[in-house]
């Protein structure tokens, strides 16, 4: 019961400690303590919004990427060359896509569901290393903890990779609900499936996360990052320094995927 409690309580407690909504709710509290300590509340303020600034800022992203978290590089074509050479056959590697979010809206109106932009990134980029190299594709993804009902992630994205891209999923990981359960469910799929190595796709910031999961379940399988999606900066670099939606959505999942790691989640 207490397990249940606290799967509900994740996604509202990490939406509460990351930004933009604890910025906000450190200047609220400035401004409750304005008549008792005005000078103090003054400097919370402030503070508050220099954070909240700095959290929709490409520069920081940039730097919670390449100096925190440190994501691999992408999978480029000699690496998946040596891959490729020291299988004995196309069967022995797999590629994992992870789950990345599905729209309940979408589900709730043609019984379907679609993919979140970030989730679609993924299996495309699945789907790509696939034609380069043969090898058979998995996706991984459940029901995640700040979602209820309705068809699993996996499923949705079996049904988008056989209709968008005539190709049939190898396995599907139906049940997991957070990046541990993809790891333990799928690494159990797929060593009983014969799989001797693992390709893992899933977004930069997410991988290093994802890649401590996924070699703590595989102890006895090689696992190799192919991240998608990195934080780039901008051509007119001024721009990095000014507020914006993208750099704030990437400075929200990075700071997530860092307390993620800092938590052991």
């Amino acid at each position: 019961m207490l397990d249940l409690i606290a799967a509900d309580l994740k996604p509202i407690l990490t939406a509460l400690a990351l930004p933009p909504t604890s910025p906000i709710l450190f200047g609220a509290s400035a401004l409750l303590l304005r008549r008792r300590w005005p000078r103090r509340s003054l400097a919370m303020l402030w503070l508050s919004l220099a954070l909240m600034w700095l959290s929709a800022c490409g520069v920081t992203a940039l730097w919670l990427q390449d100096r925190v978290l440190q994501p691999p590089p992408a999978l480029g074509a000699d690496a998946r060359e040596r891959l490729q050479a020291s299988a004995r056959s196309a069967d022995d590697i797999a590629i994992v896509v992870l789950g990345g979010g599905r729209h309940a809206s979408l589900a709730a109106l043609d019984g379907a569901g679609g993919l979140t932009e970030h989730a679609l990134e993924r299996l495309r980029h699945g789907v790509w290393l696939h034609r380069q190299t043969g090898w058979p594709l998995a996706y991984s993804g459940g029901v995640g903890w700040a979602q209820r009902d309705g068809p699993s992630e996996a499923a949705i994205a079996s049904r988008i990779a056989r209709e968008d891209f005539a190709l049939p999923l190898r396995w599907t990981e139906d049940r997991s609900r957070d990046t541990r359960q993809n790891a333990a469910a799928t690494v159990a799929l797929l060593r009983a499936a014969g799989v001797r190595q693992i390709v893992l796709v899933t977004h930069a910031s997410h991988m290093p996360r994802a890649l401590r999961a996924f070699r703590e379940a595989a102890s006895d399988l090689p696992v190799t990052p192919a991240p998608v999606g990195p934080v780039v900066a901008e051509e007119r670099a001024v721009l990095d320094l000014l507020p914006s939606a993208t750099a704030a959505r990437h400075v929200h999942l990075l700071l997530r995927e860092w307390l993620g790691l800092w938590v052991g989640a």
